[in-house]
């Protein structure tokens, strides 16, 4: 088993933050750039947009949220 997991958890929220920050970002730009137009078959752009910046916004804090858990809980 590994012994130093805080640096994996570490990692994990670190990449959950990103994505968070990705998702967000990119549908803030999907809602200014295409608008009402169909995307990708999916729907309209803007309910997507939407949706992507409040799962991105989710993600980003539930990345700080644990990180802030590893950090405190760490080797004692």
């Amino acid at each position: 088993m590994i012994k130093d997991t805080g640096l994996i958890l570490g990692i994990c929220a670190f990449v959950l933050y990103i994505l968070g920050g990705l998702a967000t970002f990119g549908g803030i730009a999907l809602l200014v750039l295409v608008g009402d137009q169909d995307f990708l078959g999916w729907g309209q752009a803007t309910g997507i947009a939407y949706l992507c910046i409040c799962i991105g916004l989710c993600f980003s804090i539930m990345g700080v949220l644990f990180m802030r858990i590893v950090r405190n809980h760490g080797p004692r």
